[in-house]
């Protein structure tokens, strides 16, 4: 039987980059943010060692910006995340989660400090703008809220930098992580930030033309050759080594921030005024109910989990469920992301997978799985 197929319409958006990844071989697509994200090239594996051994230009213009501007923009932009961000300052981007009063995560996009009254959040596949629009209106607020025509260009992997060098100039190497800065390609200004979605290293380039963004996309190309360059895109194996948590897979509207295990991110003892917050500081104190680990599976090649498995207990009650699984080559074991009781989150613990071809041992591990930073 012939696999389903994606119709294509103007729901599902391609982007100034998607002429070059279909011509450079690309195996698959999903769909994210209304958009048309790469998900093979040579395959996940063959990919997987490319990316952690040379560099991969990627096409991620499915994070969308949203941007806020205006005189309430930080007000704005501290009241969605439950994150202190008074010391976020221009030129620097920080990770910070949105949710809901509940404290249910919204969405976990990266934010970035433009001007003093202006953002950006590069967020994850969910409707940002819609949320923060709707408290503008409703707050009178005196910002605008909009998703501007920009398509992050990304190259990743441990020889990222060289290529980014060679194409905008030696200034890129002196950004430091999580940190933005202004360069030119061929005397058009363009947002650089050291970011992506993987643990090799690398950079986010923020086109915002798309007559730009193919010149810009041949060029790394060019570049990159003596660098082995190829095509590449967000990486199942490594980023479940480096547990990068996937917004609608690993955690979703059902989840808080704090089940998330994203703590560390979340002001819960600061006075700002943040939607979620006292919900969160609730269930803090409550005791924080599941939480989100790392499992090893033992036993051959798990198949592919489209659908989140039952994780049990040994005694077959059912304690959580298993997100995202696949076979890591490098650590020759299958490697997974679950939402299991919290009594069960002690690195050590032994836990039942139910996969669709039996049930199969787990081992909770500590994240990220070993190697998995190389930056």
């Amino acid at each position: 039987m012939n696999a389903p197929r994606l119709a294509m319409s103007r729901r599902t958006r391609s982007t100034p980059f998607s002429s070059r990844v279909e011509a450079a071989g690309l195996a698959s697509y999903t769909v994210y943010n209304h958009m048309l994200l790469p998900t093979s090239f040579r395959g996940v594996e063959a990919d997987y060692w490319h990316l952690r051994t040379a560099a991969q230009i990627w096409d991620v213009s499915v994070e969308r910006q949203v941007e806020l501007i205006g005189p309430d923009a930080a007000r704005l932009a501290q009241l969605l995340t439950v994150r202190d961000i008074s010391k976020v300052g221009i030129g620097r981007c920080a990770y910070v989660p949105i949710c809901d009063a509940a404290g249910k995560l919204i969405n976990d996009p990266i934010l970035m400090r433009l001007a003093d009254d202006r953002y950006w959040l590069s967020v994850a596949d969910s409707d940002v703008v819609l949320w923060a629009g709707g408290l503008a209106h409703g707050m009178n607020l005196n910002v605008s809220v909009f998703e501007p025509d920009v398509w992050p260009l990304a190259v990743q992997g441990p020889r990222a930098e060289d290529v980014v060098a060679a194409v905008l100039g030696d200034q890129v190497r002196a950004i430091t992580f999580f940190r933005f800065a202004v360069t030119a390609f061929r005397g058009h200004p363009l947002v650089v930030a050291r970011t992506g979605w993987s643990a090799q290293g690398g950079f986010e380039i923020y086109v915002d033309d798309p007559t730009v963004g193919a010149d810009l996309y041949d060029a790394l190309t060019q570049a990159g050759e003596p660098f082995d360059i190829g095509p590449g895109c967000p990486n199942l194996i490594e980023r479940i080594e480096a547990g990068l948590l996937s917004y609608g897979n690993d955690v979703t509207r059902h989840d808080t921030a704090l089940e998330a295990g994203l703590d560390r991110y979340c002001s819960l003892q600061s006075s700002i005024e943040a939607i979620g917050l006292d919900a969160l500081r609730a269930q803090a104190a409550a005791g924080v109910p599941r939480r989100i680990v790392g499992l090893q599976i033992d036993g051959a090649q798990v198949p592919a989990n489209r659908d989140p498995w039952t994780t049990v207990d040994s005694n077959g009650r059912v304690i959580g469920d298993t997100r995202s699984a696949v076979w890591s080559p490098r650590l020759e074991t299958n490697v997974a992301l679950a939402m299991v009781d919290a009594a069960f989150t002690r690195v050590g613990s032994q836990l039942v997978v139910e996969c669709p071809d039996g049930q199969r041992s787990a081992t909770v591990v500590e994240l990220p799985f070993p190697g998995a930073v190389q930056r």
